[in-house]
């Protein structure tokens, strides 16, 4: 299996002191580095390709503390009550210490022990669970509601964790009491898939009294927001914040302003204006200053992209505080200001962004702001900061963008999921459904594979003839930054959704990486079909969708003639519809033309579905049988026979079997 799904949570570490250990972990591939001790590592023949094998001769308590605080996640295939004596030494604090994992020996239950939330454990034990085919063991109370831990709830789109009672307010969601929510900034996706008995209050400013005279007192609150709140320690009433990164820092300085005064600008003018800086999404500047050492020091020390625009583009933007000085020096009225608005529309820099050489999750690539707006969007104007004792003056103003950047790199996973029943969707898929952000498809293949999903992701089911507007979609959202999970029913690539989002991304001048894309394949509609019905497809074969949306029926036709005539057992997808009937009917008349009308068939309804169908009937007698959309259609070659409920076509043609 891949192990991109596995990436979020590196480094990982996995432990076991048996045989039996060791084989079960085997079974996760090569996902992290596998500590043994010696005299089971020495007798261990098959080791995984890639695999990292080390060997631990200290106490293993002591290996563990070692790789305590440089670890995502520690995984365990050993008891529970050995892995707690382990680690209770070395718990401190949830927001520092890793995801721990236990899996039994057999691999039948994958316990998410500690850090659950912050470190992601949660997540990588429902990972680890549809690799083994494992049940995973969740105990957090968010879990229980259905609901996204409030201390991750603004992971995927890049928020920052600020100051706040997280225990206080997770032990009123546990409560199930009333929460208020106030969201000033951000992504309100969210809120929109949450389940109907969620115990969150939205709070929006004009309606505020109205709604605080009809509903129940919340218990806690949350604050979304680009504002540094300042909450007293000794309150009972527990507040949170989140700070989404919408804010554009504009800087215009002198050549050679050493970085400890840029460090210095920001922090004054955030505190003044009560502004959090972990809601910084990047700098802005002139092209002229790509290169100032400072400024290039301090983003890639804070990782933030560094924004950088030609002089004429920011002569354009019309600002408060033009300056004919800065006009004559450097060609535009304005570096500070125009920078920190065009970067706050999502317009693309016409340089390479410096400082976080990761950032392709940019608010431009789904943006839908443009340099047509007439109103500044200025949260600061131009503010000028000098530090006595050092050279050099630095002009900072401040824009708030209306969608967030996430600083990191959208990914899409192209993933089949086979004929529907959970048990035909492969490990890898499984788990790609399962710790992707976002999951889109069809509501119908949605529906199928609702048990995989988790609380707090976002599901986006569209109608069966959106599957343009399904793959925009996900392109839209992958570029912002989020991993997206596009299903398709059978194999993504064949007849599903991976060749449209491709060829989407072709059109937008995709450069072959970012987004990341991944396709998980599926088990096919035919071979679903043919492994109800025996073995048809031991010989040659192809498949035909005898659906003219997409493709002129002059093709479909002139294809059908040559691989009946070819004598190629045959899958016909999409056979028949309500509005579509007589293809089906030309499509029989042509292959009778070839073959006997006593030509063995198999129409495969809903293959592993609660709801299928199988009829065995003969060429000749195809259009007795009921046929629709859900049907597959194989029609067997001159070779194959039925005997009694099973068709079969053997590998050696016409009974001559060369090897």
């Amino acid at each position: 299996m891949s192990q991109s799904v596995f990436q979020a949570f590196q480094p990982i570490s996995l432990f076991t002191t048996t045989p039996t250990g060791f084989q079960t972990l085997q079974r996760l591939g090569a996902i992290g580095t596998l500590w043994l001790p010696e005299a089971i590592a020495t007798n261990q023949p098959e080791i995984l390709p890639d695999q990292t094998i080390q060997v631990y001769t200290d106490p293993l308590k002591t290996q563990i503390a070692n790789l305590w605080s440089s670890h995502q996640a520690l995984i365990f295939c050993l008891s529970t009550g050995a892995v707690v004596r382990l680690i209770a030494p070395l718990l401190q604090d949830k927001a520092t210490d890793p995801a721990v994992i236990v899996i039994d020996e057999a691999g039948k239950f994958v316990i998410s022990l500690s850090g659950g939330h912050q470190a992601g454990g949660d997540r990588l034990t429902q990972v680890i669970a549809r690799q083994l085919g494992a049940t995973p063991v969740l105990t957090g109370a968010a879990n229980h509601f259905n609901l996204p831990g409030i201390d991750i709830l603004g992971e995927p789109f890049g928020w920052v964790k600020g100051s706040g009672d997280w225990t206080g307010v997770s032990a009123a969601i546990a409560r199930q009491l009333p929460l208020e929510v106030i969201q000033e900034a951000g992504s309100t996706l969210w809120q929109s898939h949450l389940p109907a008995d969620h115990p969150f209050q939205f709070d929006f400013p004009e309606h505020m009294a109205t709604v605080q005279e009809t509903r129940p007192t919340p218990a806690a609150r949350i604050w979304i927001s680009p504002i540094q709140r300042q909450f007293a320690p000794d309150s009972n009433f527990p507040k949170v914040q989140w700070h989404p990164r919408v804010l554009w820092v504009g800087i215009g300085c002198e050549r050679g302003t050493p970085k400890t005064v840029i460090e210095q600008a920001i922090q004054q003018v955030f505190q003044a204006h009560h502004l959090a800086e972990a809601a910084i999404a990047g700098i802005a500047t002139i092209d002229l200053k790509a290169d100032e050492v400072g400024l290039v020091e301090f983003c890639q020390e804070r990782q933030l992209p560094l924004r950088c625009f030609a002089a004429d583009t920011l002569a354009t933007i019309p600002v408060p505080h033009p300056s004919s000085v800065v006009e004559a020096e450097v060609g535009t009225p304005s570096v500070a200001e125009a920078a920190a608005i065009v970067a706050s529309w999502g317009v693309g820099g016409d340089r390479e962004d410096k400082g976080d050489r990761g950032d392709r999750g940019d608010s431009s690539s789904s943006s839908s702001s443009s340099p047509s707006s007439s109103s500044p969007s200025l949260r600061v104007t131009k503010q000028i900061f000098r530090l006595e004792g050092q050279p050099g003056a630095v002009t900072i103003a401040i824009a708030q963008a209306e969608q967030e950047y996430t600083g990191r790199i959208g990914k899409l996973w192209l993933v089949g999921t086979g004929p529907g029943e959970l048990a035909q969707i492969t490990p890898a898929a499984q788990t790609a459904i399962a710790q992707a952000d976002v999951v889109i498809g069809y509501s119908l293949y949605i529906d199928l594979i609702r048990s995989l999903c988790r609380p707090g992701q976002l599901i986006e089911a569209l109608p069966i003839t959106q599957e343009r507007q399904r793959a925009e979609r996900a392109i839209e959202l992958a570029q912002w930054g989020l991993t997206v999970a596009v299903v398709s029913s059978g194999d993504c690539g064949i007849y599903g959704m991976a060749g449209l989002v491709l060829e989407q991304l072709r059109a937008q001048s995709w450069d072959g990486q970012v987004p990341e894309v991944q396709v998980f394949p599926g088990i096919t509609a035919l071979q679903a079909a043919a492994s109800r019905v025996g073995a048809p497809l031991m010989h040659d074969f192809c498949a035909i969708s005898l659906s003219n949306l997409l493709t002129p029926w002059e093709v479909i036709e002139k294809r059908l003639q040559a691989v009946a005539q070819a004598d190629f057992v045959v899958a016909l997808y999409n056979p028949k519809s309500q509005t579509r009937t007589e293809q089906i009917a030309i499509a029989q008349r042509i292959f009778l033309h070839h073959r006997d009308p006593q030509t063995p068939v198999a129409l495969v309804r809903s293959a592993y579905r609660p709801t299928e169908q199988i009829t065995l009937t003969t060429l000749g007698d195809l259009l007795n049988q009921s046929i629709d959309m859900l049907t597959t259609v194989l029609i067997g070659n001159q070779s194959t026979r039925r005997h009694a409920d099973w068709l079969i076509t053997p590998r050696g043609y016409l009974g001559f079997d060369p090897e």
